[in-house]
Order: structure tokens, then C-alpha cells, then sequence
């Protein structure tokens, strides 16, 4: 990776109601429409934070158990006609996920909060927007007006203490989600199990 900024992964953010507000598949083509060219670059097709991301309408403020798929079989139509930028792939030591951030900037816009050890969250402020939002939690209403979001579950022998997030000069995240070594042994060995 290139010359990046480690991003803090926040774990105590007590935000009550936050994506309680769900995107709508009608209210992100009326989002769209309006043509703001940052709005396309950050939900546009291809992006993390485009809820057409896996082929179909997923709005990203719910949890999507990311590692439970392939990356090449659930992108392979952006693949295909070259409009993701978005990889994630696991090895025997962690859970990694490279994703460009078009139209969020160089600057540390983006945020990485682990929600009760079970959810990653990435999210943050158009900049275009901050000043209107200041008087309220912008994550808290309708919040693709104010900002983005992509929710991941963690999968259960993710390290979520140990995670590590990166943001690159050219606007490229990876999240390395260290794999919980002990227990997976455990799981493996058959621990708990009566053997004699």
C-alpha cells in the first residue's frame, strides 16, 4: 500500500438510535437524481458504500455478513465491466478489505467504529453537508443526506480488539480484522467435546 494515515477504530460510541432510519431503494434513485456529482462518486455503482453493491438493493446501514461470501462470485458483474474497486479476501491470520473511497477525499473524513464486538461500521460526512448537520446526529435521521455508511458483520473468530484500518493518499481503505487464533484451535480441536 502506499504512503497511508492508520485510522483509530473506535469502540465506544454510545450514539443511541444511530441507522435507525433504513434507505429505501425509492429514496436512493430520488437521492441519484438530483445529480450531485459527490453523491454519485460516494453511492455510485461499484462504490463500498452503493447499496446496488451486491448485485441487488441492500441498504448499507443494515449488517451484510461479508466474509460469508467470495468476493469474486458476488461482485463478478462490476468485475466484469470493471466499476468495482472493492476486495475482500481472508488468510489463515485475518480478514481484509480493500475498498477505494471515490468522492470522500484525502482528508480523515472516514470512520471505523466496531459496534458491541459483532459489527464493523464505516461511515462518514459528505463535507459538502457537515455545517447543516451540526445541530443534530446526522446518523440519527436520514442519513444518506449528510453522509455514508457500509455495516459488516464480524465473523466469529474475528479479533474485533486488534483491528487496524488504513487510509491511503489516494483515498484507498483497508481494514485488517486480525482472526482470533485461539479460537479457532478450539473450534478445530474439539474442545468441550468428551474424549477420554
Amino acid at each position: 500500500m502506499t504512503s497511508c494515515l492508520k485510522l483509530e477504530v473506535q469502540t465506544e460510541d454510545q450514539t443511541p438510535h444511530k441507522w435507525c432510519i433504513s434507505l429505501a431503494e425509492d429514496e436512493f434513485k430520488r437521492l441519484l437524481s438530483h445529480g450531485n456529482p459527490v453523491v454519485h462518486k460516494v453511492f455510485g455503482e461499484g462504490s463500498l458504500f452503493s447499496p446496488l453493491l451486491f448485485g441487488k438493493f441492500f441498504d448499507p446501514s443494515d449488517a451484510f455478513p461479508l466474509w460469508d461470501f467470495e468476493s469474486d462470485s458476488l461482485l463478478s458483474n462490476l468485475r466484469n465491466s470493471g466499476k468495482s474497486s472493492v476486495d475482500w479476501f481472508q488468510t489463515d491470520q485475518a480478514y481484509v478489505l480493500k475498498a477505494e473511497l471515490p468522492g470522500v477525499g484525502k482528508t480523515n473524513n472516514v470512520q471505523i467504529h466496531v459496534e458491541k464486538g459483532k459489527i464493523v461500521e464505516i461511515f462518514g460526512q459528505l463535507k459538502l453537508l457537515q455545517r447543516e448537520s451540526q445541530k443534530k446526529d446526522w446518523r440519527s435521521c436520514n442519513w444518506w443526506e449528510y453522509g455514508y455508511v457500509r455495516r459488516l458483520e464480524l465473523p466469529e473468530d474475528a479479533d474485533w480488539r486488534r483491528i487496524e484500518a488504513y487510509l491511503s493518499i489516494d483515498a484507498v481503505l483497508e481494514i485488517r480484522i486480525p482472526r482470533n487464533l485461539l479460537h479457532s484451535d478450539t473450534s478445530a480441536s474439539g474442545v468441550g467435546k468428551n474424549s477420554e
